[in-house]
């Protein structure tokens, strides 16, 4: 079973690195504004989060009973389906920063429709995932933590801008869908 958890953390990392890897656009060469301080703030909170959960391991890591491994990848897998399909709906929108694209467009479809950030959710389940397999609950918990606070800072950031370009569209979008866990606004 040692060997099926090992197998089953790379896989949810691989496929969850995929479409970021080879799908997302990297460089565009199009007119945007950037707020690029709370950005890395938020992207340096959520990578010390995940460095939690890998860097502090249990010492029975990886875990490989039953429970844990169907609960890691329940999570995983919804990490990946979260991020394979909100790269696909983000399209050339797609940045690491937030920021707005001259002929930026509000995207509400796909998981979009489920949470106004999909991928800080997909952070935080590979997050979860990681550290049901990992590490010991308290790390788990601090890495949840960090990858929250840092969801948070970028969520509010990545809203103020939507809210600046689309107006009321995006308070009732705002108003109808929670930030990145469905049901919690």
């Amino acid at each position: 079973m040692h060997a099926v958890a090992q197998a089953e953390l790379v896989l949810i990392w691989v496929l969850w690195a995929w479409p970021y890897l080879f799908r997302a656009p990297k460089v565009q060469k199009r007119p945007s504004i950037t707020v690029a301080g709370p950005s890395r703030l938020g992207l340096l909170l959520e990578t010390l989060g995940i460095w939690c959960v890998w860097w502090f391991r249990a010492p029975d890591a990886p875990r490989s009973s039953v429970f844990v491994l169907v609960a890691a990848l329940i999570a995983g897998a919804l990490a990946d389906f979260l991020m394979w399909n909100a790269i696909t709906h983000l399209g050339r929108q797609f940045r690491i920063q937030a920021g707005l694209y001259e002929d930026h467009k509000l995207v509400r479809s796909g998981p979009y429709a489920l949470v106004r950030h999909p991928i800080y959710a997909s952070l935080l389940w590979l997050t979860l995932a990681t550290g049901l397999l990992l590490s010991p609950w308290q790390w788990l918990l601090a890495g949840l933590a960090l990858c929250v606070g840092g969801n948070e800072i970028r969520v509010r950031t990545e809203d103020r801008l939507l809210e600046s370009r689309f107006g009321k569209e995006f308070q009732e979008y705002r108003n109808q869908v929670a930030a990145y866990l469905p049901f919690v606004r």
